[in-house]
Parts: C-alpha cells; structure tokens; sequence
C-alpha cells in the first residue's frame, strides 16, 4: 500500500465520524496565518485550533509571494480576516539552502529557470520582519495595522515574537 493509499484509508475514517459541515466560510476568528510547510509544525496544536477557528497559508519558508498575497486580499475582502500572524521557524531548510546551486539543478533538469525565487535567507528572525514588511507594505491588502511575526522553536516548542529591529542593539 502506498503512503497516498494510507492516507486516503485516513480520509475514510475521518469522513466515518465528520462532524464539521455546517461550518460558515468564514472563520471564527478574523486571522490569518503565514507559516512553513515544513511537517514540525503542527499549528493546532501550537495554538490551540479547531477546524474552522482561522486561515492558514503554508508554504516553503512561509514567503510572501504574489499567491500569499493574492490568498490574503481575498480572505480580507471576501472572508472578513483582519489579522495577519507571518509564524517562521528556526531550523528551516531555506536558511540553510544554496538558491543558486538549486536554480542551477532546475535549469539543467527542466531545461528552464523557474520563473520564481527560493526565498533562501540567513537569519530566520530578519526573514521574519522581512515577510511581516512586505504584507505591509502590499496596497492589496485592505489591513495591514494589524500584522506581527513570530519565530517557532523546533526544539521547545515555544512561540517568540519578532519586534521591529531596534538599531540601538541586537534583537530577536
């Protein structure tokens, strides 16, 4: 049995018992989350979730690309989402990644450069603020008062904030 056919058994049983389909579109709470694909991170269970609670966007590094950007104007305008949390996480595989040896291997398997970036970064905590200015900054976004990053930890679990840089010393 393949892992998608074990998965797909997974479906059956949580179809067997579902209990969510009078649920409204729109979230009960009015935010957005911006996360990692990567599997460590069980957001949930982090922050206590339930189907239905908020949106959530994953993907490698949790960059803000046109298709976050594109996802997050419509759950503003159209699902009534407010709140931007942009979560990274310490030990992401982009941090340590080589974007031009991967564009690279692309180009030579494909026969094309992809037509996106990697979004390879060094610091986790500066890729966060990074993220956090570019939602801010997009004049697709109806809200932008209301967005603050955070790192997760792998290894504790724990949740940290990352402020704005203060330029009078270092900050997390």
């Amino acid at each position: 049995m393949s892992h998608t056919d074990e998965l797909l058994t997974r479906a059956d049983q949580y179809a067997a018992t579902f209990g969510f389909g009078d649920l409204p579109m729109r979230p009960r709470r009015p935010v957005v989350v911006l996360t990692c694909m990567d599997a460590r991170i069980n957001l949930y269970a982090l922050l206590g979730l339930h189907e239905g609670d908020l949106n959530i966007l994953r993907n490698a590094g949790g960059a803000v690309t046109d298709d976050v950007i594109r996802s997050v104007a419509i759950s503003q305008r159209r699902l009534g989402t407010r709140e931007i949390m942009v979560i990274h996480h310490r030990d992401c595989g982009l941090r340590t990644m080589d974007e031009g040896a991967f564009v690279a291997d692309l180009a030579r398997e494909a026969g094309q450069e992809p037509p996106w970036p990697l979004e390879s970064f060094g610091d986790p905590a500066t890729d966060v603020r990074r993220s956090v200015d570019r939602l801010a900054t997009s004049a697709f976004l109806a809200h932008r008062d209301a967005i603050r990053g955070f790192l997760y930890d792998e290894s504790s679990g724990r949740l940290e904030e990352v402020g704005p840089r203060d330029e009078s010393g270092p900050s997390t």
